[in-house]
């Protein structure tokens, strides 16, 4: 079946409080997908972020990111009062997340609702401490600890912190009890407001398409608490981290930093602790992207001291017997594969063994960077893909044109017959709907016109990413009306 979908990340909503949440703009932007003739709606991850502000860092694999918890909700359930919230300073920019003040700010507030939720509803919040323990009481002593320490990162904690010793984590869990209250209580609230957008989600047939990093970040609750799933040393740090090598966009490569993946310790095990992790993200979503999908065949390692990728080595992968015991294990599920980047036979044949769609990015078909790409020209996209005009990594529709080399700028126009007066960011979103593929997935910032400065993310940089927002009144019913026209057009209602 034909489809197609937007791609808007939950921190993008507009809000009064300085960052998308889960309350009425969540609820208003499943409106406009419906009125716009869309079945999709693709967010980022959704985990709780620390340093550099990236949903691809996450604190943990399973919690939700408790900036996302809409407050106005919580003074409607009697959590909160308007003057605790309303009155205070979010920022000016309304197109900005201003994530420094989000943190100074956010914390004292929830609080107020925590205080308030154990009066008002301890059966409820018991009941979901007991029934999500065996993650949860880990991760709330994690931030916890990370709060007692300033912040730091838990490989400067104390020995037998760091160590997770018996004793220490016992002494520390009563020392901290009402902190790890306080984050099982956001936990919580998070949790209750987003099964309650699923589920409206799901009355409006709106399937909501979630990510999830094949890495994990060394400092996480994850690492912390599992860290003989890694490869690391014997002082409890990485031997070699994750990247990507030197290509036509970067001279240097991608140096992400993370952990790797003990893969025959979890072999060993039956991918055990990753099973759980993929079978936990359709508690969240209804389509499920795998982030780097080639590191499962083969991933590149970098000695962990490096300063950039140039010194990494490729290393296999678990291939298609991790596959098999997913799939095994948790039965076939919606899956899109990332299958981005340096993709070799092998990758191809892992991709086509899995059965799972892959990804085409309509930008990289015209760029000459990296040898040009005729597999992401429409003409050649089978129908088991996801197209794309471009990712959270890419540019702007309006911003590639305006920034890439002339001569493929030149040649898109050419094969896009794109039209000015149409909007070339119209003409290249018609490419990717009018295409064979099953899912056509457009960013919000391509639907609004919106140029290189409303760009979420570019990759090996840190700063100034993840903030872009939406403004108010930016999008609404002549704009679905006119999305609705082109799902009509190429067959995607």
């Amino acid at each position: 079946m034909r489809t197609a979908g937007i791609l808007m990340p939950i921190s993008s909503l507009p809000s009064d409080c300085g960052i998308g949440t889960l309350g009425k703009a969540a609820k208003d932007f499943l409106d406009f997908l419906s009125e716009a003739g869309q079945r999709c709606w693709q967010i980022l991850p959704i985990g709780p972020t620390g340093y550099g502000d990236s949903p691809y860092q996450p604190f943990s694999s399973f919690a939700g990111n408790h900036y996302f918890i809409d407050l106005d909700e919580l003074c409607r359930d009697g959590l909160l009062k308007e003057e605790e919230y309303k009155e205070l300073d979010w920022g000016e920019d309304e197109g900005r997340v201003d994530y420094g003040r989000i943190y100074e700010l956010r914390y004292p507030v929830l609080k107020k609702a925590v205080e308030r939720l154990y009066e008002q509803a301890p059966k409820e919040l018991s009941d979901f401490c007991e029934r999500e323990d065996w993650w949860l009481s880990g991760y709330a002593l994690f931030m916890a600890l990370k709060g007692r320490f300033g912040g730091l990162a838990w490989q400067n904690w104390p020995e037998e912190l760091r160590r997770r010793e018996p004793e220490a984590l016992r002494e520390a869990s009563e020392e901290l009890s009402g902190e790890l209250g306080f984050w099982k209580g956001v936990q919580y609230l998070f949790f209750k407001q987003w099964e309650e957008l699923k589920r409206l989600a799901k009355e409006k047939g709106i399937s909501i398409i979630g990510d999830i990093p094949i890495y994990v970040a060394e400092d996480s609750a994850d690492v912390w608490e599992h860290p003989e799933q890694f490869m690391m040393d014997e002082a409890l740090r990485p031997i070699e981290v994750a990247g990507c090598p030197p290509d036509g966009f970067s001279e240097t490569g991608q140096l992400w930093g993370n952990p790797l993946f003990d893969w025959e310790r979890m072999r060993s095990e039956g991918y055990a602790w990753w099973i759980r992790r993929v079978e936990f993200q359709f508690r969240f979503y209804d389509i499920l992207r795998i982030d780097h999908f080639r590191g499962f065949e083969s991933f590149y390692a970098i000695p962990r001291d490096s300063t950039d990728a140039r010194n990494g080595c490729w290393r296999k992968g678990p291939g298609k017997d991790f596959f098999e015991k997913l799939e095994a294990a948790i039965g076939r599920r919606p899956i899109i594969a990332e299958d981005l980047g340096f993709i070799t036979e092998e990758v191809a044949e892992l991709l086509s063994f899995t059965g799972y769609p892959g990804m085409k990015v309509l930008e990289f078909a015209f760029d000459s960077r990296d040898g040009g790409g005729r597999m992401y020209q429409p003409h050649n996209y089978p129908r088991n893909c996801v197209a794309y005009v471009g990712t959270h990594d890419n540019d702007t529709a309006l911003g590639w044109l305006e920034a890439a080399a002339p001569e493929d700028v030149a040649f898109a126009r050419e094969y896009l017959r794109t039209d000015k007066a149409e909007g070339e960011n119209w003409s290249m979103m018609r490419a990717v709907w009018a295409s064979c593929a099953d899912y056509a997935v457009v960013q919000m910032q391509d639907v609004l016109g919106l140029g290189n400065d409303c760009r979420m993310n570019i990759p090996s940089t840190t700063g100034g990413n993840w903030q872009w927002r939406a403004l108010k009144g930016s999008y609404g019913k002549e704009l679905a009306e006119r999305l609705r026209r082109q799902m009509y057009l190429y067959e995607r209602l």
